[in-house]
């Protein structure tokens, strides 16, 4: 399944269990409004971001009360700036209250995500370089980070342990050896692609041997990434990762691998400050 596919289906239950985590068995301070004053609100940014979130804001305020309209002001991808706006959203005053947080949660941790992915890709660009993403994701917001990283110009590794093998050290030293490894791999799932991750240039020999389909660079010198690409020759694609940093990210780039994946893209996240101001 493509991960467009798989983001659409997880948003209707990622936003549901969110706001019953948040709501439980009511907003006890919603209540002190009267059910039937309507009002209106804008969202605004109180910094330059890149905007990415609305399929879970309009969840989040479509569970809460399906009567809720919202305006949006840019769109997922979009660079926005200081006191922008994003959105207006009327409806019941208890309602927009009991949704505010949920969803400013869900845009504010995903817009985050691809300003920082944002600032990554800007480091490379003009190579032909393509960072990556990692399964160092918040738990239960994977396919959800996974859309930001998207939305932010870098690009998305496999969405979990299901739809790609990466073989790495300990799997390697519990089959006995690489070529083992992507040989059981290659006989259980021969359809799906087979990463391995090497530590050295020989390792990388018996990887080039066993025809994986990508190799993982780990914690290799800029000299033996060059060397690596030149090795290689096309038989695979090469991906660098390990201990990679915004002041090393640009030399690696330019050694020529294929890719470069970044737990930093999604684990490290800042969320953008966002504000709920209602109309007068």
């Amino acid at each position: 399944m493509a991960l467009k596919e798989k983001w659409q289906l997880d948003v209707t239950d990622t936003v549901r269990l969110a706001l019953q985590e948040d709501i439980g068995d009511g907003d006890i301070t919603a209540e002190l409004i009267p059910p039937h004053v309507e009002t209106s609100a804008t969202v605004i940014t109180r910094e330059d971001a890149i905007l990415c979130g609305q399929a879970w804001v309009n969840e989040v305020f479509r569970q809460i009360d399906p009567q809720i309209t919202i305006e949006w002001q840019a769109n997922d991808g979009e660079k926005v700036t200081t006191n922008q706006t994003l959105f207006h959203v009327k409806g019941s005053a208890r309602n927009l209250l009991t949704a505010e947080r949920n969803a400013l949660n869900f845009l504010q941790l995903l817009s985050g995500t691809a300003t920082r992915c944002r600032h990554y890709a800007d480091l490379v660009k003009g190579t032909s370089t393509k960072l990556l993403d990692t399964r160092k994701t918040i738990p239960g917001l994977r396919t959800a980070q996974k859309y930001a990283v998207s939305c932010g110009g870098c690009y998305n590794h496999r969405i979990g342990l299901y739809d790609a093998f990466l073989i790495k050290e300990n799997h390697i030293h519990a089959c006995g050896s690489i070529s083992a490894a992507v040989e059981t791999a290659r006989q259980n799932h021969p359809n799906k692609p087979v990463e391995v991750e090497v530590e050295n240039l020989s390792e990388l020999d018996e990887a080039l041997t066993a025809a994986a389909n990508t190799i993982m660079l780990d914690n290799f010198s800029l000299e033996n990434l060059r060397e690596a690409v030149r090795i290689t020759q096309g038989r695979a694609a090469l991906e660098a990762s390990g201990g990679i940093t915004t002041e090393t990210l640009r030399a690696i780039a330019e050694t020529d691998v294929d890719y470069i994946s970044i737990g930093a893209l999604t684990k490290d996240c800042v969320a953008t400050d966002l504000s709920m101001r209602f109309d007068a």
